[in-house]
């Protein structure tokens, strides 16, 4: 297993290639399968007010095929905070570990930045993902929004670091 940052059009295809992978994510999500344009984007997504030059994109290679990917931005929601924008893994590796080492990675990386808290947002139609990271120590902040285009509620969690 190797985390590394991956880079927009060098690493496009193989993230390309794990949504496909992970389409039931997508469909959870967004309601509608991904496509080139979803790869892309995970080089330039980033939250509101969050500095897109310090945002971090790691990806998880087992046996040499892109298995996993994170996006780490810093200063949302608070200028010192980071936030987890995304992180998946390909269906073939979830319940193995494969995501708690990731996500260690990542906190790891938010910690050397002087990041006090790790924040992201989880689906309410996501009970499985919502379990993850509460084992992982993350905690309801009771902030939430609801998304006018696909009807999901998304909580906010934090984790202290």
């Amino acid at each position: 297993m190797v985390i590394r940052s991956l880079s927009p059009g060098t690493d496009t295809n193989l993230v390309e290639a794990l949504y496909a992978e992970a389409a039931d994510y997508w469909l959870l999500a967004d309601r509608v399968p991904p496509d080139r344009a979803k790869a892309e984007a995970f080089f330039t997504d980033a939250p509101p007010g969050a500095d897109p030059a310090r945002a971090q994109r790691l990806g998880l290679f087992v046996e040499g095929r892109l298995s996993g990917v994170a996006e780490l931005s810093f200063g949302f929601p608070e200028p010192q905070d980071a936030y987890l924008g995304l992180m998946i893994l390909a269906p073939r590796l979830r319940g193995q570990g494969h995501g708690r080492r990731l996500l260690a990675k990542v906190e790891d990386r938010a910690r050397r930045a002087g990041a006090p808290r790790l924040c992201l947002g989880v689906l309410d139609a996501n009970p499985r993902g919502r379990a993850f990271w509460e084992r992982e120590g993350f905690g309801d902040t009771g902030t939430f929004r609801d998304d006018p285009d696909t009807g999901h509620r998304i909580r906010r969690l934090l984790k202290v670091l």
